[in-house]
């Protein structure tokens, strides 16, 4: 679906970034790493297929000229980006009473502030093009928020606003700007949960499964693709009915 287009996924040297740069690849498409985790980036290019299929690109999303340099990677590599996938992220979980503020700042900085960097370098791109698609990962944290993550919570919610207000001010030069919600997805970071917390998430999802990072992967391949070319500003929820 994707054969001929370049593609750029952030935070896209493991977990579901990976598998969204893996699934790109699955469907044609050329993508660009870009990441802080120079080590574990360039062993996923060599997974990817190697440098025909994939590069990396060091990149600290909260640093806008370190965002472009990922975009001049990708167009060096593989011409004209068609796909951004702002997907780059971190966790600094606390109680409201005992998060401090720069752990405050450190999750929105990376979750919000990189995905508007994110949108706004690659639109300007587009632009004269007239053409592509940014998906944006989101979190049902910011559907319905987490005990624990009001630093989280709060971009992920953020995140969807940015979404389709860029959504509106980019569709008239035909810019796609969608998001993906996932919910409880098998991950490095979900299988050190303790299993009471697992097992109360559990209960909440109807599919009564956890997710995969390749099921994931394959909502964003979807908005990518021209399969949803009449799609915009939408918010699509990877959860198993969870907070439905």
């Amino acid at each position: 679906m994707l054969s001929g287009r370049s593609a750029v996924v952030t935070g896209g040297a493991q977990g579901i970034g990976l598998a969204i740069a893996r699934a790109l690849v699955a469907q044609g498409a050329r993508v660009v790493i870009g990441d802080l985790n120079e080590a574990v980036a360039r062993q996923a290019v060599e997974d990817l297929g190697g440098d025909s299929f994939a590069r990396f690109s060091l990149c600290d999303v909260r640093d806008g000229a370190m965002v472009e340099r990922l975009l001049d990677t990708a167009e060096e590599a593989f011409g004209p980006v068609d796909i951004f996938v702002n997907n780059a992220g971190l966790t600094r979980d606390a109680t409201l009473r005992k998060m401090s503020e720069e752990d405050f700042d450190a999750v929105v900085d990376v979750h919000l502030k990189g995905t508007w960097n994110g949108v706004r370098a690659a639109a300007a791109r587009m632009r004269e093009r007239k053409a592509g698609s940014i998906v944006n990962i989101s979190s049902m944290a910011g559907k319905v928020g987490n005990i624990g993550q009001t630093n989280y919570s709060a971009a992920k919610a953020g995140i969807v606003g940015l979404t389709k207000a860029a959504a509106k001010e980019l569709a008239y030069r035909g810019i796609r700007v969608n998001a993906v919600q996932p919910g409880f997805i098998a991950t490095p970071m979900t299988e050190t949960m303790p299993e009471h917390v697992k097992q109360q998430k559990m209960a909440e999802i109807p599919m009564n499964r956890v997710g995969t990072a390749a099921e994931v992967a394959n909502v964003v391949v979807f908005l990518a693709s021209d399969m949803s070319s009449y799609m915009t500003g939408a918010v699509l929820e990877v959860a198993g009915g969870r907070f439905m």
